[in-house]
């Protein structure tokens, strides 16, 4: 499948990172990678060239490496350098986290040491929604108010577990820490259940397992500095990998 084979038609959604676009064909969109930062729910923001372009190659390499190892996902294909084809799902309205390092949100939360590996895997849902600030909830939530099965819930956890482990596999051996990301998921038209959305440094916690630096949002979260020289960090050690 390439990308020379459809036509960019409407915009069908904009989002804080990405446009969604609708093709000639129904079940495929375009996904075009924005240039905008946000952080706190919106509440901070900027734009910067060339951070669109990072995002889509990074997600574009990680997709790409899970889809050879059998992740089910609506990724298709990257067109350019901003840009990729994806089968279009409708999402489900939960955002899984993953934690393996303590830090963030759950430090504060919970009042819990920073950086503590944890035994396990932690896993969170949250609800999507921007103007309740993506709420931390329950399975039973999430039955209960109708935004997923139970069915849905046991293949979700099981696929994000195992993308936690691939993804460890891949960033170990490139020297950086995968201390926690954030996934989501949606259906196809035939009802399968296929990860979407992005992953990349504005979707998980990137540690140098040298320096400890940090190689993802949290230096625009943080005003850090040299917010873009780190993705760029991130996409040269994965371009530069043995595949």
């Amino acid at each position: 499948m390439s990308g020379e084979k459809f036509t960019r038609r409407e915009m069908m959604y904009e989002g804080k990172a990405k446009r969604l676009y609708a093709t000639d064909d129904p079940e495929v969109v375009l996904v075009e990678y924005k240039d905008s930062f946000t952080a706190f729910n919106g509440e901070k923001r900027a734009e910067m060239s060339g951070k669109g372009r990072l995002n889509n190659l990074i997600s574009s390499e990680i997709f790409e490496y899970l889809a050879r190892n059998s992740v089910p996902l609506h990724f298709i294909e990257r067109v350019d350098e901003l840009r990729q084809l994806a089968v279009r799902v409708k999402i489900v309205p939960l955002e899984v986290v993953v934690r393996n390092i303590t830090t963030g949100s759950i430090v504060k939360r919970l009042g819990v040491e920073e950086g503590m590996k944890l035994d396990r895997p932690l896993l969170e849902f949250y609800y999507k929604d921007d103007a309740l600030g993506d709420p931390i909830v329950t399975e039973d939530h999430a039955l209960l108010f109708g935004w997923a099965h139970e069915e849905d819930l046991l293949r979700i956890k099981e696929i994000t577990l195992r993308v936690n482990d691939l993804l460890k596999k891949l960033f170990a051996p490139l020297g950086i820490v995968l201390v926690d990301f954030k996934l989501e998921f949606g259906h196809d038209s035939k009802g399968s259940l296929l990860l979407a959305d992005e992953i990349s440094p504005d979707t998980c916690r990137f540690w140098d397992s040298s320096t400890g630096d940090r190689l993802d949002k949290d230096r625009f979260r943080k005003d850090l500095g040299d917010v873009l020289g780190a993705y760029e960090e991130i996409y040269k050690r994965l371009s530069a990998r043995d595949k």
